[in-house]
C-alpha cells in the first residue's frame, strides 16, 4: 500500500513508519518538526528510511491546500493521522494553540482525504479523553463527556470530526485512543524520558502527588502493532466503519512503582522530590481492550518491567556522546 502517515517524524509515528516500510509499503510522511522539541530528535528517527520507498513532506497540516498540492499525484491508500500539539499541561497554557492544530488540523486532514478520494482514515486519538473517569478499566462506549484539559476537549473533538466525515463520505474510520505510550525515542516532555534523563544528571526526580496516581503505560511496539492491525482490517471491510478502538496495555503502574523501575532499569538510586499535583492530569488510565482484541487480535505483549529496560538501555546508549538534555 501506500500510506500517508502525519506526524511520521515523530515518536509514534517514526516507529510506524518503520513498520509498514519494513513490511514493504510506501510511506509518505508529513511533519512540520515543530520546535516543542529539538529536530535533531526527529531527524534521527527517520535518517535511515529507504528513500526509494520513503518520502517526507515537511509543512504543517493545517496547510490543506499545500497538501493537496504535494499529494495529488500519488495514489494514497490509507491516512494516518498522528500529528498533534501534544501534552496536557502545555494545553492549559495555550489552548488556542492546540486547538488550531489538533482540531483545524484534523478537519484539514480530513478535508484532504475527502478531496483526493481516500477512504480509509486512522486517527491517533488519546486516553485522556475519558477524564477523571469512576468506572475501570476505562471501555470505549463509557461516557466522555468530561474532559479535564484542553489537549483531552481537542482529542475528542477529532473523533467527533471524524465521525461526521464517515457518515457524510462513507469513510472507513477507526479512533485510536492511545494509553501513555513509551519506548525508545520517546518524546523529551514524557516522564519517563524526563525520570531517565534526571537520574542521568544526578539530580531528584520530581514526583506530582503522592506517587499514587496511576497509568496504563504501553511499549511503542505494542502500539505500533495494533496500528497495522487496525490499517489491515480497515482496508479489508466491504462497507464503511466508524469505529472507537482502545490501543493499551491493560495493566495500571502507580508513579512511585514507575518511578522505582526506570531507576533499577537504569541501575542508579532514585532522590525523589514530591510536587504538588498539576491540574489537568487525571488520576488513573486503564484501558479495556477487549474490542481491540476482538477487532484486530490486537494483545500487546510488552510487560512494564521488560519496556522500561529496553527504554533504560535505549537512553543511556543515546546520551553516551551527547549532552543530556536539559529537565
Amino acid at each position: 500500500m501506500n500510506l500517508l502517515v502525519t506526524g511520521g517524524a515523530g515518536f509514534i509515528g517514526s516507529h510506524l513508519c518503520r513498520r509498514l516500510l519494513k513490511n514493504g509499503h510506501y510511506v509518505t510522511a508529513v511533519d512540520n518538526f515543530d520546535p516543542f522539541y529539538p529536530r535533531a530528535i526527529k531527524e534521527e528517527g527517520i535518517e535511515d528510511f529507504p528513500r526509494e520507498r520513503f518520502t517526507l513532506i515537511e509543512t504543517d497540516i493545517c496547510n490543506m491546500e499545500g497538501l493537496l498540492q504535494a499529494l495529488h499525484a500519488r495514489d494514497v491508500d490509507a491516512i494516518v493521522h498522528l500529528a498533534a500539539r501534544a501534552g496536557v499541561r502545555p494545553s492549559i497554557e495555550a489552548p488556542m494553540a492546540y486547538e488550531e492544530t489538533n482540531v483545524g488540523g484534523t478537519q484539514s486532514m480530513l478535508e484532504v482525504a475527502r478531496e483526493l478520494g481516500i477512504d480509509t482514515f486512522i486517527y491517533g486519538s488519546s486516553s485522556s479523553v475519558y477524564g477523571n473517569n469512576d468506572k475501570v478499566p476505562f471501555a470505549e462506549d463509557d461516557p466522555v463527556r468530561h474532559p479535564i484539559s484542553p489537549y483531552a476537549a481537542t482529542k475528542r473533538s477529532g473523533e467527533l470530526l471524524a465521525h461526521t466525515f464517515h457518515h457524510l463520505y462513507d469513510m472507513t474510520v477507526h479512533c485510536l485512543r492511545f494509553f501513555t505510550v513509551y519506548g525508545p525515542r520517546q518524546r523529551p516532555d514524557l516522564a519517563i524520558h524526563k525520570f531517565a534523563r534526571q537520574l542521568l544528571s544526578d539530580q531528584p526526580i520530581t514526583m506530582y502527588g503522592d506517587g499514587t496516581s496511576s497509568r496504563d503505560y504501553t511499549y511503542v511496539d505494542d502500539i505500533v502493532d495494533g496500528i497495522v492491525r487496525s490499517l489491515r482490517r480497515a482496508k479489508n471491510q466491504d462497507e464503511p466503519e466508524y469505529e472507537i478502538i482502545n490501543l493499551g496495555g491493560s495493566e495500571t503502574t502507580q508513579l512511585k512503582d514507575l518511578i522505582t523501575g526506570i531507576a533499577e532499569a537504569m541501575d542508579i538510586a532514585p532522590e525523589i522530590k514530591q510536587l504538588p499535583e498539576q491540574p489537568g492530569d487525571v488520576e488513573r488510565t486503564y484501558a479495556d481492550i477487549t474490542k481491540g482484541r476482538e477487532l484486530l487480535g490486537y494483545d500487546p505483549d510488552t510487560s512494564i518491567e521488560e519496556g522500561l529496560q529496553k527504554f533504560a538501555d535505549w537512553v543511556k546508549a543515546y546520551y553516551t556522546d551527547r549532552a543530556v538534555l536539559d529537565v
